[in-house]
């Protein structure tokens, strides 16, 4: 216990962990915000008849504010500190929260309804892209240099019960709990106006306790030629590979994560629920057709959720593996693992000759499965792209996060490939980008290296450099 404790004490010997735990409820809650999304794409696709790839706007809104947003949110952090940024964020996302209330009133085409509700998602998401960009790396700089990894996996643990506890807030609300599908927005904005309650304290809570400003060293000897006291970060190949990495992440799993429920819901994919278990499942998750039983959406959404329970479970494990295990090595092996889960989430229902390979529920489960190991890929990229970085730890940070563009970019080509052969098909495509995941991993050493001094006794204040 006390050796966890002391990875939250930082060189100067203060000690952060309170600091630390109030930045967790940070990850919590960008994490459920991010969980809701998921079902609003298929709940647009109902409400507002909306082609799989229209739906796909919704992240496209989302993750489209972390690409604009993030950068300039890396730079405000840069000048006026953690806390100023922490702030601005909060701030930006209880006016997104209460935009909700007006856009679920208005009297408009649908196309018009879409476009607001788009809008008040892109004013929650960049108050999110203003907090992912600070916490992320302000965790790393909360304790010890060698426990940074640990940290950050750790915070994401929180933000993975987020992303657990976002689609039972939103599901409760808008997915139907019978066969016929809810088309009505008319409860949307009630889970939003409560979240925006809970930002709104902390927003009191960090003004009253501001967040104390960290600066991150530099993990390199000083420089014997003034050229070479700040490297550009177009010179840091573990950097720049990182923010690839990080791109095709958030591509796959925002495509695993919104096209879930598609994937539940299609018979050809998801076979009937076994009598023995139907008859034990409240009415609410099944519905009895021809005789036999499937999931409701509500079951759809309930499954989500547990697939965000093994999300969870993965980071959670992830972050006490990660003080034991090499970070990019683990990142590789489980890059592999998805790969090799894609491949059976893509065969189930595949039509060889005349036969069809009929995988039913191990295709399901594999993609819930993928939620695991997915789990610590995110902050691990981010952890290992931003290490050595010194002072340009923030503008860095912004960039990684700012590649979450990839997650706006997924579901649209996903659902376009879903609407014109069918999902399981645009599941290659989280699959590719898992095999980036996998080379990265495999090759950060090596660029860490390269960019870093030659030998490992150059590195000041630091472990050496992971094998």
């Amino acid at each position: 216990m006390r050796r966890f404790v002391e990875m939250f004490r930082t060189p100067d010997g203060q000690m952060r962990l309170n600091t630390f735990v109030l930045v967790c409820s940070l990850f919590l809650l960008w994490g459920a915000f991010s969980g809701m999304i998921d079902v609003l794409n298929k709940h647009f696709q109902d409400s507002l008849h909306l082609s799989k790839a229209m739906s796909g706007f919704v992240q496209g809104a989302w993750y489209g504010a972390y690409f604009l947003i993030a950068l300039p949110a890396g730079w405000l952090a840069r000048k006026i500190g953690y806390g100023g940024g922490i702030l601005t964020g909060l701030g930006l996302a209880v006016i997104g929260c209460l935009m909700f209330v007006p856009a679920v009133q208005l009297k408009a085409s649908q196309d018009v309804v879409f476009a607001a509700f788009l809008t008040a998602l892109f004013v929650v998401g960049a108050g999110m892209t203003c907090l992912e960009a600070v916490a992320n790396p302000y965790t790393t700089l909360l304790g010890t240099l060698e426990g940074a990894v640990s940290r950050i996996n750790l915070a994401q643990t929180c933000n993975a019960v987020g992303w657990m506890v976002g689609p039972m807030i939103i599901g409760a609300f808008v997915m139907s709990k019978t066969k016929i599908a809810n088309t009505s927005n008319h409860s949307l904005y009630l889970p939003y106006l409560g979240l925006g309650g809970v930002v709104a304290l902390l927003l009191v809570a960090f003004f009253m306790w501001p967040a104390p400003d960290i600066q991150a060293p530099q993990e390199a000897k000083p420089a014997t030629r003034p050229s070479e006291h700040a490297r550009p970060l177009r010179m840091e190949w573990h950097f720049i590979f990182a923010v690839v990495a990080q791109f095709f992440y958030v591509a796959g799993q925002t495509g695993v994560f919104s096209f879930f429920i598609n994937y539940v819901k299609d018979r050809g994919y998801s076979p009937a629920i076994p009598k023995w278990l139907a008859v034990h499942l409240p009415t609410a998750v099944e519905f009895q057709s021809h005789g036999a039983w499937y999931v409701t959406q509500y079951g759809a959404t309930t499954l989500l959720t547990i697939a965000f329970g093994c999300f969870t479970l993965g980071r959670l494990s992830g972050s006490m593996i990660l003080r034991f295990v090499k970070p990019h090595l683990m990142l590789a092996l489980y890059g592999l693992i998805n790969t090799i889960l894609m491949v059976v989430v893509v065969l189930n229902g595949l039509k060889i000759g005349g036969h069809v390979i009929t995988l039913g529920w191990v295709g399901v489960i594999a993609l819930m499965l993928s939620y695991f190991f997915m789990s610590i890929m995110y902050p691990t990229i981010f952890a290992l792209g931003i290490r050595g970085l010194g002072p340009n730890t923030k503008v860095a940070s912004g960039f990684i996060v700012m590649s979450i563009v990839g997650g706006a970019l997924a579901p649209f080509f996903m659902g376009y490939i879903a609407d014109r052969s069918s999902m399981r098909i645009g599941f290659i495509l989280p699959l590719i980008c898992f095999v980036v995941i996998t080379l990265y991993g495999f090759t950060w050493k090596s660029l860490f290296r390269r960019d870093m001094l030659p030998t490992d006794d150059a590195i000041v204040g630091a472990e050496p450099i992971p094998g």
